[in-house]
């Protein structure tokens, strides 16, 4: 049921935003723009809801989701950004990365998973990397999604309970709920020095998470300039007609029983 305090039809302007996502979609396909968007935020603060929601009208070939998991100990040993900077974008590409390079500044943090060395060096290069890419003629956008500790508390709950997001929460959601200043600690670093003039952080209110994914979304569209996309009618030819070849009976074939 829908929140009653809530003053807008949530699916209906869902669905405007998915009309004109589709004209951006051509628009970065016709002028073969490259984009980058960066997804986020503390665990259960609706990452993958507004992703899922920007790629559900849209074509995987123009727009990819990148969501790296454990690095091998080969990918240890290079270079922090390498592993990331093989999924940016060619031309005529978006490409949205839950949760990014920016791991290192988050989890490996707070978690120990990287020296002090390794992370001080990713606060002294990740600005210049990003410049590069936008000097490269990438279009860079970062949002962070802030979630209260009330509303990640009634939402890791809702994991525990229900089978069907039982698989989103994770050891290390348990071992962070005891690291919450620590995450605070290590987000408000990230921030000074990473929230910079030519790619700024753009924070997303998501305890409310039907608003968040429409302002995201929203943000999206205002930050790259496009235009609306005429779409050409398609006209299905008639089916061919060949009398000379005869199909085998349908009893040849094995079919899925019909359970419904």
């Amino acid at each position: 049921m829908a929140n009653q305090s809530e003053s807008f039809n949530y699916q209906q302007e869902l669905d405007k935003l998915h009309i004109e996502l589709v004209h951006l979609q051509t628009w970065i396909k016709k002028q073969g723009l490259k984009v980058v968007v960066v997804f986020e935020g503390r665990d259960a603060s609706g990452k993958g809801g507004v992703i899922k929601r920007i790629t559900e009208p849209l074509n995987p070939r123009i727009c990819k989701v990148v969501a790296l998991g454990v690095p091998t100990e080969r990918e240890k040993s290079q270079w922090y950004f390498q592993r990331y900077a093989a999924h940016l974008p060619a031309a005529g590409e978006m490409i949205l990365f839950d949760r990014s390079w920016y791991n290192r500044a988050g989890v490996e943090k707070v978690m120990g998973f990287c020296s002090q060395e390794e992370y001080n060096e990713f606060l002294r290069a990740c600005p210049e990397f990003e410049r590069m890419l936008v000097r490269s003629g990438i279009i860079l956008l970062k949002y962070w999604f802030s979630v209260s500790d009330e509303e990640q508390e009634k939402r890791f709950k809702r994991r525990i309970e229900n089978p069907l997001k039982r698989w989103k929460f994770s050891p290390m959601d348990l071992e962070s709920r005891a690291k919450w200043l620590e995450y605070s600690r290590a987000k408000d670093e990230m921030f000074a020095h990473t929230d910079t003039k030519q790619v700024p952080w753009y924070v997303v209110d998501a305890d409310n998470k039907k608003k968040a994914r429409l302002n995201c979304i929203s943000h999206i569209l205002s930050q790259i300039p496009h235009e609306p996309m005429n779409i050409d009618p398609i006209e299905l030819p008639p089916l061919p007609k060949d009398k000379k070849y005869v199909r085998p009976p349908k009893n040849y074939q094995t079919f899925v029983p019909e359970r419904y």
